[in-house]
C-alpha cells in the first residue's frame, strides 16, 4: 500500500502530536479497562485501583516508546502501541481472589520469564509464519476485534440498559460515516487524520445529546507519582502455572500483530526484529509488575488505524507513548479520553478493526490458490471464530486448555500452524 508517512520519516510536530493522538484514543480505554476490571473483581480499594490504573498508563507509554523507538537490543522499531494485555484478566482474577494482588503481581514477574527467553528463539519461530498463515492471522485479529467494536457502537454489552437505542446508533453511525469520507475523500494531514476528527464530531454531537458524563473529569486527582511494590509480591506455584500459559499465548498474539504491523508498514519483518519486539514486550511486563500492574502487550487496533491512515511513522506512535506517560502522571487527561461515549469509539472502531482484516485477505491473495492453502485458511478462520463468538465451547476443557484456547486468534493461529506443518505439498 502507498504511505503517507513511511516507517522512518518524523512529521512536522504539530502534525505529529495529532497523529499520535488517534493511536491515544484508539487505546487508552483499554489499557485502562483490564486494571478496573482486575481491581473491580477483588473488590479493591479505590486508592488501589487507581494504583492499578496509573501504573498501567505509565509503564504502558514507557514500553511503547522504546518498543518503537528502540534501545539497544530492545524494540521493534515499527510503530506499535503496548497496553495491559486482556489475555491476563482471567488468570490474574483466579490468582487474585486466591492469593491477592501480590499473586498476581509476583507470578507474572516470575512468568515474564517465558516471553524474555523465548524471545531469542523467535528467528525459528519466525519460519513457521508463510504467508498463508500470516495471512490467517491477521484476518483473524481483526475479525475477532469487530464484535468488539459492534458493541461499542451499540453502546455496551447485550442486556445492558441503553443497548442499540437510536442515540447510539446515530452517534456510532455519525462517526463511521465522517471517519470514511474523509479517509477516502481527504487530502494530507484531513485524510490521515480521519479517525481523530470523527471521534471529535462524534463527541461534540454527544456532548449537545447530553450523553456525556464530565464527573470522571472533576473527580480525577490532577498528579500521581509511580508506586512500586504497592501490593508486595508472593510467588504462588500455581500462579506461576498459570501466568506461563498465559505468557505464551501472549506471545502468539503479539507474534501475529507484529506480522500483520510488517505487511502494512512495508517492511521486512526478520527473525531478529522479531526477537527484539517479543523481548521488550516480556521486559516490559516484567517492569508492570515491579511497578504494579498486569502484564503488556501489543495492541491490534493500532494496525488498523496504520493501514487505514498510511501514517506508518514509529515517530509517531512513539510520541503516544510519551502520551501515555503523562496520563499515567497527571490522571485528569486520562479521564478526558475515558469519558467519551462508546458509540463514538465504536463507530471509528468498525473502520479500523475492518482494515485489519482487508490487510489479511491482502496476504492471503498473493498466496497460491490450491486445495491445501484453501484448507488452511478455512479451518484457522473457522476454528479461530468459533470460540471467539461461541466461547461456551470450551467450558468443559480442562483449564489449561481453556486458558490457552481462549482467544479465537491464538486457536485459529494454532490449528493454521499445525494444518500447514502436515497437510502433504507443502513448496
Amino acid at each position: 500500500m502507498s504511505l503517507f508517512y513511511k516507517v522512518e520519516e518524523k512529521p512536522p510536530i504539530l502534525t505529529a502530536l495529532i497523529l499520535a493522538a488517534q493511536h491515544l484514543l484508539a487505546a487508552l480505554g483499554a489499557i485502562i479497562a483490564v486494571p478496573l476490571v482486575v481491581g473491580g473483581v477483588l473488590e479493591l480499594s479505590t486508592q488501589d485501583k487507581v494504583v492499578l490504573v496509573n501504573a498501567a498508563m505509565l509503564i504502558s507509554g514507557v514500553v511503547t516508546f522504546i518498543q518503537c523507538k528502540g534501545v539497544g537490543s530492545l524494540g521493534i522499531r515499527l510503530p506499535s502501541v503496548m497496553g495491559t494485555s486482556f489475555t491476563f484478566v482471567g488468570v490474574s482474577i483466579a490468582i487474585g481472589l486466591e492469593h491477592g494482588v501480590e499473586g498476581i503481581l509476583g507470578s507474572a514477574l516470575v512468568s515474564s520469564l517465558v516471553m524474555i527467553i523465548g524471545s531469542f528463539y523467535m528467528a525459528s519461530i519466525r519460519k513457521l509464519f508463510p504467508p498463508i498463515v500470516t495471512g490467517t492471522v491477521v484476518t483473524l485479529i481483526g475479525l475477532s476485534l469487530i464484535p468488539v467494536a459492534v458493541d461499542w457502537f451499540a453502546g455496551g454489552q447485550v442486556g445492558e440498559p441503553g443497548y442499540a437505542t437510536l442515540d447510539n446508533l446515530t452517534i456510532g453511525f455519525l462517526v463511521l460515516v465522517v471517519v470514511m469520507a474523509l479517509s477516502q475523500w481527504g487530502r494530507g494531514i484531513i485524510s490521515a487524520s480521519a479517525a481523530l476528527l470523527g471521534m471529535i464530531i462524534g463527541f461534540i454531537a454527544c456532548i449537545f445529546m447530553g450523553l456525556v458524563d464530565f464527573n470522571p473529569v472533576k473527580e480525577a486527582v490532577w498528579v500521581a507519582l509511580p508506586s512500586p511494590f504497592h501490593f508486595g509480591m508472593s510467588f504462588p506455584v500455581s500462579g506461576i502455572i498459570g501466568m506461563s500459559i498465559a505468557y505464551l499465548v501472549t506471545t502468539i498474539e503479539s507474534t501475529g500483530d507484529f506480522l500483520a504491523l510488517s505487511d502494512v508498514t512495508n517492511t521486512k519483518l526478520t527473525g531478529k526484529k522479531l526477537s527484539r519486539g517479543i523481548l521488550c514486550e516480556g521486559l516490559g511486563s516484567a517492569l508492570a509488575s515491579t511497578c504494579s500492574t498486569t502484564p503488556l502487550s501489543s495492541f491490534s487496533q493500532n494496525v488498523g488505524i496504520v493501514s487505514m491512515t498510511g501514517v506508518a511513522s514509529r515517530h509517531v506512535v512513539a510520541l503516544t507513548g510519551g502520551m501515555l506517560v503523562l496520563a499515567g502522571l497527571f490522571p485528569v487527561l486520562a479521564a478526558l479520553v475515558v469519558i467519551i461515549p462508546l458509540p463514538v469509539l465504536g463507530g471509528a472502531g468498525l473502520v479500523i478493526f475492518a482494515m485489519i482484516v482487508s490487510g489479511g485477505v491482502k496476504i492471503l491473495a498473493k498466496t497460491e490458490q490450491s486445495k491445501r492453502n484453501s484448507a488452511i485458511v478455512a479451518m484457522g478462520i473457522c476454528a479461530g471464530m468459533a470460540v471467539t463468538v461461541r466461547p461456551e465451547l470450551l467450558a468443559h476443557l480442562p483449564e489449561v486448555m481453556q486458558v490457552v484456547l481462549a482467544s479465537g486468534i491464538t486457536t485459529g493461529s494454532l490449528v493454521a500452524l499445525t494444518m500447514n506443518l502436515v497437510l502433504p505439498g507443502k513448496p
